[in-house]
């Protein structure tokens, strides 16, 4: 499939290629072949453009179209084709002020263009010499607006768009633009016009290239090879089925990587590829630098072609690579992601304005990205947003439009969202299992604890969503389920002899309940302890091959044991330390044995040297550092109120004297630090010990965490009612129409 990607073919380069003349018979064209295309390849309708194209493409049909009819003129042959041409052009000229159409870039001068080239070869066009004056106009609009500017990025524009402007272009600044293929801007029709008028050899070394692997009819840009992939690599994966292509992807990515190595001009002249690749290759594990990203800093980026364009598209590429920051120095991202961000909201807000510059899904794209950070995005709901917005006509636009696929996009969505409802079905009879395990083991019957299994789920099934991983998401959601219960019971539920009970109890694991417990409470919690530690024990043997009952009970009793030290410490009034409490606070926040029991099930062989290694609990203790400091920052005014001690408390009042909203800004620079040290740990693959796919359920719930306290403590809010019906109760349904 990624083998197969292919570029769509390009009516109007392809007829300034066949515009060339003969470098050695100048009254022929230079390439036959292509002149011939044109004469075999006219739609029913008089255009040449894309069959079935999209109403609001129809300004692009005309562009295409006119430079083809120039071609047919040039060399005197196609009368027929001609008139049909220009009859198109005729009927639908009222597209050409139309506000709605997508308009190509470079359309204002380069239509003009081609309108004076049309005097000059004797051929009447059938319009309205006021609506050629208003064409007129409007371009000298644009060359006037752009000779106003003299940055280099309007003089890269002029040269991009060189065909328009003819004989009247400065050719020698335009050749500063030649790349070490010979083209310019990877252009055929900007090429072609400059082989047209200086008979340049690396000029047509690139075309008599181009031709040779596309035949008589080029794309509208070439080479464009890593981009496409990367992006069906970045498609697949955003829509939940890149476990089907591991090894495709891996081949892209392996071949990306030697490209960067290699230092090549697709990657590093493009800064969408640039930054696609970069994004994509850090979060596969290999060792990318961003230093080349400072060839797109934004003073860099606004002197480029893409900048005085305004190319959105790019600058959400590079929005989203700037987000990979994994390094403490690495200032070009800093950088990157503020004046991207602030660009792409301000595209937002006039984006109703421009039919072209942004359409409706490019629209949701970047409120996306706005919206949920990568550090706060959930796959499960990636997927499903990703589905609902899939383009299945998806089309770029340049000089004209194109795009480039190798799959038929509707079957293949149709694949997609009967995958999303399939597993959604597996996770809905998961959570009816999940609901029979609550009340057999009469946790519904704690009065004092609240009944959250939903979002425990929910936390699960969104983050470890293949439905091989059962097991997993099991044991993350009973667990969920009881960190929560008994967080309750040390808060508010229990006395001290209970609480104390209850920790000798799990100390002791087998015991006769009946005997040994001092109250219902403590029975009733200590009976499902039990039988789900012993339980996530024994199933555990099928996957690492040994019984894990003895680790998970550990993993218990370290939270247990924290959770009474916070009671403790309430109980006779302590101040602890910060530091005091953040070494306690962040096993007492109760990650562990959500996370840890749950690494037994994901598939890698964990042996006890990698449970008891450094790499295993720094992973464990940023994660946890971050839920910590996430929730005391939420819930200080609650706390404060309450009269208990947290974080931001502790900070106030062994700091020296700083205010709240001076301490919220400190804890969360030092939540960003941990995230991202969490995530540099998550990508190295050099000296780790701890499996890959066993460090992403750590990545995974730092990402639950920022969803979660995204906006408010989660648990009160809409939004993450929305998000579990959307990811276990909602099926997708495809509009076929």
């Amino acid at each position: 499939m990624f083998d197969r990607i292919e570029l769509s073919v390009s009516s109007y380069d392809t007829a300034w290629v066949a515009m060339v003349p003969s470098p050695n018979s100048p009254q022929n064209p230079c390439f036959p072949g292509s002149l011939q295309w044109l004469l075999d390849n006219q739609l029913s309708d008089g255009s040449w453009g894309p069959p079935n194209r999209d109403p609001l493409l129809t300004k692009d049909s005309i562009s295409s179209t006119l430079a083809c009819v120039l071609a047919l003129r040039r060399w005197g042959v196609g009368e027929e084709q001609m008139s049909n041409g220009l009859q198109f052009i005729r009927s639908h000229f009222a597209s050409v002020s139309d506000e709605n159409q997508h308009t190509p870039v470079g359309f204002d001068i380069i239509f003009s263009g081609m309108i004076e080239y049309a005097k000059d070869l004797n051929l009447n066009l059938p319009l309205r010499s006021t609506d050629i004056e208003a064409l007129f106009h409007k371009r000298d609009l644009e060359l006037r607006s752009c000779n106003r500017e003299s940055s280099k990025g309007r003089e890269a524009y002029l040269a991009y768009v060189s065909e328009g402007i003819g004989k009247h272009q400065d050719w020698g600044m335009v050749m500063k633009y030649q790349r070490k293929n010979g083209s310019l801007f990877n252009s055929p029709s900007t090429t072609a016009a400059a082989l047209a008028h200086l008979q340049n050899d690396g000029c047509l070394c690139y075309l008599q290239a181009l031709l040779e692997k596309f035949g008589n009819a080029v794309p509208t840009i070439y080479p464009f090879h890593l981009y496409p992939r990367l992006f069906m690599v970045e498609t697949i994966e955003s829509l939940g089925i890149g476990e089907h292509f591991r090894k495709e992807i891996r081949s892209v990515l392996d071949e990306t990587y030697r490209c960067w190595l290699q230092g090549e001009e697709e990657i590093f002249l493009d800064p969408a590829t640039c930054a696609l690749a970069f994004r994509i290759l850090r979060a596969n594990g290999y060792e990318v630098s961003s230093e080349p990203l400072t060839g797109f800093a934004e003073e860099h980026f606004f002197s480029s072609l893409g900048g005085y364009l305004k190319d959105s598209d790019a600058v959400l590429e590079l929005f989203r690579a700037s987000e990979m920051i994994i390094y403490p120095d690495e200032l070009v991202l800093e950088k990157q992601n503020s004046w991207t961000s602030h660009f792409l909201k301000q595209e937002l807000s006039s984006s109703s304005k421009s039919a072209d510059k942004i359409n409706k899904y490019a629209v949701q794209k970047v409120k996306d990205a706005l919206e949920y950070p990568h550090y706060a995005s959930l796959q499960r709901l990636v997927y499903r947003r990703n589905i609902e917005s899939y383009d299945v006509d998806y089309m770029r636009m340049l000089k004209t439009s194109y795009c480039s696929s190798s799959i038929d996009n509707k079957n293949f969505l149709r694949l997609v969202v009967e995958e999303f409802n399939a597993c959604q079905s597996i996770y809905r009879q998961e959570l009816k299992q999940l609901e029979r395990w609550v009340q057999e083991n009469r946790l519904d019957k704690l009065k004092f604890a609240r009944q959250k299994l939903a979002y425990c789920y929910f936390s699960a099934a969104a983050t470890i969503c293949s439905p091989a991983l059962s097991d997993a998401r099991i044991s993350w959601a009973k667990n969920g389920v009881l960190t929560t219960v008994v967080d309750d019971f040390f808060d508010v539920g229990g006395s001290e002899d209970e609480l104390l009970n209850l920790i000798q109890l799990v100390e002791k694991h087998d015991v006769e309940t009946s005997i040994h417990c001092c109250s219902e409470q403590v029975e009733i919690l200590f009976s499902a302890l039990h039988s789900t530690i012993t339980e996530i024990g024994e199933k555990a043997i099928a996957w690492q091959g040994r019984n894990m009952t003895t680790h998970v009970t550990e993993i218990w009793l370290d939270l247990l044991r924290s959770m009474l030290q916070e009671a403790q410490w309430s109980k006779n009034k302590t101040v602890p330390t910060l530091d005091e409490y953040m070494t306690n606070g962040y096993v007492s926040f109760a990650l562990g044995p959500i996370i840890l029991p749950a690494l037994y099930f994901i598939g890698p062989s964990l042996s006890e040297d990698v449970v008891r290694s450094k790499e295993y609990n720094l992973l464990y203790k940023l994660v946890s550092t971050c839920g910590r400091l996430l929730n005391d920052i939420n819930s200080f005014k609650r706390e404060s109120m309450e009269g208990k001690l947290n974080a931001v408390s502790l900070h106030v009042i062994h700091g020296t004297g700083a205010v709240t909203e001076d301490v919220n800004k400190e804890m969360k620079h030092l939540i960003q630090d941990r995230r991202r040290e969490l995530l540099r740990l998550v990508l190295q693959e050099n000296g780790s010990v701890v499996p890959r796919a066993c460090k992403e359920l750590f990545w995974n719930m730092s990402k639950i965490l920022h969803f979660f306290y995204i906006k408010d403590d989660g648990f009160t809010s809409n939004d993450m009612i929305t998000a579990v019906n959307s990811v276990l109760y909602e099926p997708i349904f495809l509009d076929e129409h």
